[in-house]
């Protein structure tokens, strides 16, 4: 694996010598998929946060094995975590953007943070901000695109946040196998497609996103690593 995309603690050290207490980090995962919640991973670290786990990357960029290896080496390493959650209904029902700030809210609110923690740095993956809206400020948030690549604070956010969302679509894989959501997570390809032609959409689908689909829907909507 290339140097390149090995993640670091520099961003977040520029923070702590600005003067931050504490520096949060948040990234999230499920956006792109036809089922399932979308699931936003937040962690925060200190001063001390000491050298990051070995083999620490990008969610994206790791085995699901490593990733779920990973997973407790990271919520050790980290101060304190969260992952928040919005359901397939509230994505029907509000949107795919609005439902990330409701995710993100939510794992903020589950956070553990001195209760005189204000103006904190936090660092979101990407280019947009959905988050600052959604908690009210609460939170100095910084967009960086390849955040979860390059901040190790991210990247261990994103591994969290990863391995939470699919512990939960292998459960409901068990409940309802029809779909092979232990396989594909809720993500779009040509058998989850098929199997939704066959049996239905099922409760843990979004179904306006299913609406007026074309033959050529499990081509643009392949998105398993998002």
């Amino acid at each position: 694996m290339s140097p390149s995309v090995v993640p670091n603690l520099r961003v977040e050290r520029v923070m702590f010598d600005e003067g931050a207490p504490l520096v949060l980090a948040c990234d999230e995962v499920g956006r792109g998929a036809l089922a399932g919640p979308v699931a936003v991973g937040m962690v925060v670290i200190d001063a001390g946060v000491r050298r990051m786990p070995a083999g620490l990357r990008d969610s994206k960029l790791m085995t699901e094995p490593r990733r779920e290896a990973m997973a407790p080496r990271a919520v050790a390493w980290v101060r304190s975590w969260a992952v928040g959650e919005a359901s397939a209904a509230e994505i029907d029902e509000l949107g795919i953007m609005a439902c990330l700030g409701l995710a993100g809210a939510r794992a903020f609110a589950a956070l553990e943070l001195p209760v005189d923690a204000i103006d904190l740095p936090l660092i979101l993956d990407g280019n947009h901000d959905w988050l600052s809206g959604a908690i009210a400020h609460r939170a100095r948030v910084s967009t960086r695109i390849k955040a979860d690549r390059d901040c190790a604070s991210v990247a261990a956010a994103s591994v969290i946040a990863k391995v939470h969302r699919d512990g939960g679509m292998r459960r409901a894989h068990e409940a309802t196998p029809l779909y092979a959501w232990d396989e594909n997570k809720g993500y779009s390809s040509r058998a989850h497609f098929a199997a939704i032609d066959e049996h239905g959409a099922s409760d843990l689908h979004r179904k306006t996103w299913l609406h007026e689909r074309g033959p050529e829907a499990p081509t643009l909507f392949d998105l398993s690593v998002g």
